[in-house]
C-alpha cells in the first residue's frame, strides 16, 4: 500500500500542476468531504445528542443542585451558573476529537481513503474537510448541552463574539488533535485510549468544575500548562464575563495551537504518515 499511495500522490501532484481548474476541483472535493461528515452527524443524531443531554442533566442535578448549595459561589457567581460553561466545553472538545479521529481512521480501516487519494485533492484539503466535520459535531453537541443548561440556569452571554470564537477555536483544536491521533492510531481502541487516558483527565482538571484559584499553589502552576484550561476559561468569559487568565491570552494560545496542529497535520500527510502504512 505504501508504493501505491506514493504513486497516487505523485500522479495527483502532476494533475494539479497541469489543471487550470484545480482550485474549483479542490473546492468540490473539500465540500464533498464536509457534506459527508454532516450526513454522518444527521444520520446518527441520537448518538450525537442523547448522551450529552442525559449526562448534562445528571451533572446539573448533582453538581448544580446538590453540591452547588453547599459550595456557594465563585467570583460572585452562583456555582450552578459557574459550572454551565464548563459542562458545555466538556462535550464540545471530546466530541470534536472523537468525530474527526473516528472518521479519518474509518476511511483507513475500511479502505475508502484510497478512493480519495486518487483525486486531485491536496492533503490540507483532505484534513480540513474532516476537521470541519468534527467542529460541526462539537458545536451541535455544545448547543444541545446549552439548551439543557437552560433548564437549570439562565445563561447570560457577556460577549457573543468571544463566545462564538472561543467555541469554534476549542472545537477546531480538538478536531485537529483528533486527526493527528488518527494518523498514528491503528485501531479504534487506540483512539479511545488516547481520549480516556489523556483528553478526559485534562478536561476534568482544566477548570470545568472549579477555578484555578481554588487549587493549591503547586497545582495552579501545573494547571497553567494545561491547554484545556484556556479553552474552558475563554468559553466561560464569553458567557459569564469571568476568567482565571486574560481572555486575550486564552484566545491567542488557542489560535496558535490550532495553527501548530494544522501545520503538523499537513506535514505528516506530506510524509505519508497514516496513508502509506
Amino acid at each position: 500500500m505504501r508504493e501505491r499511495a506514493g504513486q497516487m500522490a505523485q500522479s495527483t501532484r502532476m494533475l494539479r500542476a497541469s489543471d487550470p481548474l484545480a482550485g474549483g476541483r479542490i473546492w468540490v472535493g473539500l465540500n464533498t468531504i464536509i457534506l459527508r461528515e454532516c450526513a454522518v452527524i444527521a444520520r446518527f443524531w441520537t448518538v450525537t445528542l442523547a448522551p450529552p443531554i442525559m449526562t448534562t442533566l445528571l451533572y446539573f442535578a448533582v453538581f448544580g443542585d446538590v453540591l452547588g448549595k453547599r459550595i456557594g459561589s465563585f467570583a460572585g457567581v452562583d456555582y450552578i451558573h459557574y459550572v454551565a460553561p464548563g459542562l458545555i466545553a466538556l462535550w464540545i472538545i471530546p466530541y470534536s476529537f472523537a468525530h474527526t479521529a473516528g472518521g479519518f481512521l474509518g476511511s483507513r480501516v475500511f479502505k475508502y481513503l484510497e478512493e480519495i487519494l486518487v483525486t486531485p485533492l491536496p492533503g490540507w484539503a483532505l484534513m480540513l474537510g474532516y476537521a470541519i466535520g468534527g467542529v460541526g459535531r462539537g458545536l451541535v453537541v455544545g448547543a444541545a448541552a446549552a439548551v439543557t443548561a437552560l433548564l437549570f440556569t439562565r445563561l447570560h452571554i457577556e460577549s457573543v463574539l468571544v463566545t462564538v470564537v472561543a467555541l469554534t477555536l476549542a472545537a477546531l483544536v480538538a478536531s485537529l488533535g483528533g486527526f493527528i491521533a488518527a494518523l498514528f492510531a491503528k485501531t479504534f481502541e487506540q483512539v479511545q485510549t488516547i481520549q480516556t487516558s489523556i483528553l478526559t483527565p485534562l478536561m476534568f482538571v482544566g477548570g470545568v468544575f472549579n477555578p484555578v484559584s481554588a487549587l493549591p499553589a503547586w497545582a495552579q502552576k501545573l494547571a497553567l500548562a494545561n491547554p484545556m484550561l484556556y479553552m474552558v476559561d475563554a468559553i466561560r468569559y464569553g458567557l459569564l464575563g469571568i476568567s482565571d487568565v486574560p481572555i486575550g491570552l486564552s484566545l491567542t494560545l488557542m489560535g496558535a495551537l490550532a495553527i501548530v496542529l494544522f501545520l503538523a497535520a499537513v506535514k505528516l500527510l506530506a510524509s505519508g504518515k497514516g496513508i502509506r502504512d
